[in-house]
């Protein structure tokens, strides 16, 4: 096998990864809007808000331990890893009957998933050090593409194929995916001592990067919750389950459009800004869709919602990437890290909520999480503004 390492190839080997991963993430909030999964589960709504927690939590835990392992054994191990422990949770989803099985599941697939987003992202941010803005979101169009791809094939196959099958393509994905990354060569690790624990606190006192945690806190908790509850949401409010899995793809559809029109608006605004105005819009988007009181609305608020979370993301992971390229795995991995314990407890937050009192009620905790992003946004572009003329001064 050839060592020579190309980065063209490895970008589409990145793209393939966290293709895996958007489904991964839908993958949940597309099945609960079909009545089927939630009848063979036998399930609450709050119980359908824990699966989701489980997810995120296998997620953040991944975040934790691929982030410096990136940095010392590089990225081929830790991409085929994930792929496989994916291809494990989708076979035994395909399998669950109730809610421990399905718990098991949820904590594997969030695991496999969370590797896959750490190690292609850390991956594009490393290949591209003069554009990771742009690639970055060019890479999150082909998330957007795995996790539109779910509820359209759902909705699609929907009297002609079961849930199972669904569960069962969707591991050959994955597994095919594990044999590409076992083919290829990739990048040696960019340190070789042991990893320690310490490294993880050190980062966190870099300047900056606690701020930029808490936007992609905001932002996790905001996706999940959309993400997993949008299906639901329209299916609780009288429309059929097929109608409710395509609103869902709707908000995958925006949100893969505006991730390709980032990589345009980067060249004409600052990163900041496009968080601050996209944080705007996402507030803008959760209005339209609580008040929405026909489908036309709720298809509107889905899209707009969608077009504003985009490029948030993948927009300030390249602030990072900028601020601290040598130490990218390790502080990658933080940031998702605490990224996702929004992702763990927003949509916990949801089921609670939706369980006591509506699901229309739960879906006010996005648009809380969209304020928070605009007050985070704005603290952040102050805080550079004032370092830059302390530098200057």
């Amino acid at each position: 096998m050839s060592q020579t390492v190309r980065p063209r190839l490895l970008f589409l080997s990145a793209c393939a990864g966290i293709l895996v991963f958007g489904i991964v993430l839908a993958i949940l909030g597309t099945i609960f809007g079909l009545p089927a999964m939630r009848s063979r589960l036998q399930i609450s709504l709050a119980q359908q808000g824990t699966l989701f927690l489980l997810l995120y939590l296998g997620i953040f835990v991944a975040s934790l331990l691929v982030g410096p392992l990136i940095d010392h054994v590089g990225n081929k191990a830790n991409l085929l890893a994930s792929c496989l422990i994916v291809s494990l949770a989708m076979v035994l989803f395909a399998g669950a009957h109730g809610l421990a099985t399905a718990g098991t599941a949820a904590i594997l697939l969030g695991l496999g998933g969370g590797g896959l987003n750490t190690c292609t992202n850390v991956l594009v941010s490393d290949l591209f050090a003069e554009q990771r803005g742009p690639m970055l979101n060019l890479l999150g169009i082909f998330f957007g593409i795995g996790a539109l791809g779910v509820p359209l094939l759902a909705a699609s196959i929907e009297g002609h194929f079961t849930i199972k099958q669904l569960f069962f393509f969707c591991a050959v994905l994955a597994t095919l995916c594990a044999l590409w990354y076992a083919a290829i060569s990739f990048p040696p690790a960019k340190t070789k001592h042991a990893f320690a624990w310490r490294e993880l606190l050190e980062v966190a006192k870099y300047d900056g990067v606690l701020l930029l945690a808490f936007i992609l806190f905001a932002e996790s908790g905001n996706e999940a919750c959309i993400a997993g509850w949008t299906s639901t949401y329209v299916d609780v409010t009288g429309y059929a389950p097929r109608t409710a899995t395509l609103v869902l793809a709707t908000y995958w559809a925006a949100l893969m459009l505006s991730r390709l029109l980032a990589t345009r608006v980067l060249r004409r605004v600052g990163k900041l800004q496009l968080v601050l105005s996209a944080a705007l819009l996402a507030l803008a988007g959760c209005a339209l869709l609580l008040s929405a009181q026909s489908l036309i609305l709720l298809v509107a608020g889905t899209a707009l919602i969608g077009l504003s979370y985009g490029p948030i993301f993948p927009t300030t992971l390249a602030i990072a990437g900028d601020r601290y390229s040598q130490r990218a795995g390790t502080v990658f991995g933080l940031l998702f890290s605490i990224a996702l314990i929004g992702g763990m407890l927003f949509p916990w937050s949801v089921g609670q909520v939706s369980q006591r009192v509506s699901v229309r009620a739960g879906m006010i905790v996005p648009g809380l999480g969209a304020v928070g992003i605009i007050a985070l946004s704005v603290a952040a572009f102050f805080r550079r503004k004032s370092i830059t003329q302390l530098d200057a001064g």
